[in-house]
């Protein structure tokens, strides 16, 4: 299926990504994790976007995000995320070569989620290689840093 063109700029991502990460917060110990992401899409205006991760010691799993970039002209873009934790990230953005930095438009939590009021993700791709950071305001805590990862196309 031939990728829909307004996604020509994102076709840097598309594929499976397997690496490692380090996440820390105020409010938690850090912490090492496993990760695999995987770009696809359908022939429509959006990628197809799923991740989880493990636990780097015990395998036992982490987190999973799931979700859309959305290509809406000249370069820019929405991504939709969900969480299982209960919060649902809605962020706008631009490709710029091979990095997307996403702003959040909105953020929306269930009753029993935790408090998140702002998200900065990047990501950039040099070769066969993606890194990434996210910075988040949650539980009473200002942005600050929290993850940062490393990861490597699958060649399979």
């Amino acid at each position: 299926m031939d990728l829909h063109e307004d996604c020509a700029p994102l076709a840097f991502l598309l594929g499976t990504w397997r690496g490692q990460g380090e996440g820390e917060y105020p409010t938690i110990e850090s912490f090492t994790y496993l990760e695999e992401v995987t770009f696809g899409h359908v022939g429509k205006p959006f990628l197809a976007y799923s991740q989880k991760t493990r636990h780097a010691e015990t395998g036992q799993p982490l987190h999973a995000e799931t979700g859309y970039i959305r290509a809406i002209g000249e370069e820019r873009i929405e991504f939709v995320l969900s969480q299982p934790s209960g919060i649902v990230e809605l962020h706008g953005g631009r490709v710029a070569g091979t990095r997307l930095d996403l702003t959040l438009h909105a953020v929306h939590t269930t009753p029993a989620a935790k408090s998140v009021t702002d998200v900065v993700r990047s990501i950039e791709v040099t070769d066969d290689a993606l890194a990434y950071t996210v910075s988040m305001a949650a539980v009473g805590e200002p942005l600050t840093h929290h993850l940062r990862a490393a990861l490597h196309r699958d060649a399979s």
